[in-house]
C-alpha cells in the first residue's frame, strides 16, 4: 500500500473538465515531482487532494486513509500538507503569529518546532515580529513552507516553490525539501525548473490534457527526449 494513493481522479471548473482521470502514487520517504506546461492541470491536481477543488469523482487514501471529497482542515488532520504556489500568508499578522497558525497542537510537538525552522532560515529568525506583508517573496515562501511544517504532516504538496526567486533562496529551499524527506515527510512537488526537479526526485509524473502522460525515474526522463518536446519544453 503507498502512502497516498490518488486514483482516476476527475475534477471541473463550471464546465471545464480538468482533471481526467490522474493517477499517482506517492511512497514513504519519497519525493516525486509532477510536470508538464501550464495549464495542464498541476495545480488544480494539488488542489483537489487538499478538498480546495472538491473533485467529482476518484479515490484518495492517504496512509490507508479515504480522504476523498473530505474538507481541507480534515484533510491536513489527515496528515496532508500544502505549500500554495501565492503562498497564502496572513499579511497583517506577525511572521511568529503565521507560524503558531500552523502548530497541528499547542501541547505535542510534531517533527518540527519554530526555534528548528528559525535555525533553518535564519532570515525568518530575524524577522519574527515583522507582518507578513512586509516580507519579499523568498521570506514568504520560507514562511508558508514552515507553517505547513509545523502541522506535522505525512506528506506535503508544494507548488512552485523557486518561482520568482533569488538562486541563493532556491538552494535553500531545495536543501529544506530535501532535509525533509530525511525527516520521514514524502514530497509531492509540482516545480517548473526541470533541474531542480530531476536532481531531487526518485520519480517524475508528466502531466498533459488533464491526466498522466508518463512516467519514470529522473534518468528516464533525461534519456527521453521525445517525452520532454512533446510534453515539456516550450
Amino acid at each position: 500500500m503507498s502512502l497516498l494513493e490518488v486514483n482516476n481522479l476527475h475534477a471541473y471548473y463550471g464546465k471545464a473538465h480538468i482533471l481526467q482521470g490522474v493517477d499517482l502514487n506517492l511512497e514513504d520517504n519519497q519525493i516525486i515531482s509532477l510536470l508538464g506546461r501550464n495549464g495542464v492541470g498541476r495545480t488544480t491536481t494539488l488542489k483537489a487532494l487538499m478538498g480546495l477543488v472538491v473533485p467529482e469523482k476518484g479515490a484518495v487514501r492517504l496512509n490507508g486513509m479515504d480522504i476523498f471529497g473530505k474538507k481541507p482542515h480534515e484533510i491536513a488532520q489527515a496528515g496532508l500538507g500544502y505549500v500554495p504556489e501565492n503562498r497564502d500568508i496572513f499579511p497583517t499578522l506577525t511572521v511568529h503569529q503565521n507560524l503558531i497558525l500552523g502548530l497541528k497542537s499547542m501541547k505535542n510537538q510534531g517533527r518540527w518546532s519554530i526555534e528548528e525552522l528559525a535555525d533553518f532560515f535564519p532570515l525568518l529568525r530575524e524577522r519574527m515580529e515583522s507582518k507578513g506583508s512586509t516580507l519579499s517573496g523568498g521570506e514568504q515562501q520560507m514562511l508558508t513552507i514552515c507553517r505547513s511544517l509545523l502541522g506535522d504532516p505525512r506528506v506535503i504538496l508544494i507548488d512552485e516553490p523557486s518561482e520568482g526567486l533569488a538562486p541563493m533562496i532556491v538552494e535553500k529551499l531545495v536543501e529544506l525539501i530535501l532535509e525533509i524527506k530525511q525527516r520521514g515527510i514524502a514530497v509531492l512537488l509540482v516545480e517548473q525548473k526541470l533541474t531542480i526537479a530531476l536532481d531531487i526526485s526518485e520519480k517524475i509524473y508528466v502531466m498533459g490534457h488533464g491526466k498522466i502522460v508518463w512516467e519514470g525515474t529522473p534518468d528516464e526522463l533525461r534519456a527521453n527526449d521525445e517525452v520532454r518536446q512533446e510534453w515539456l519544453e516550450v
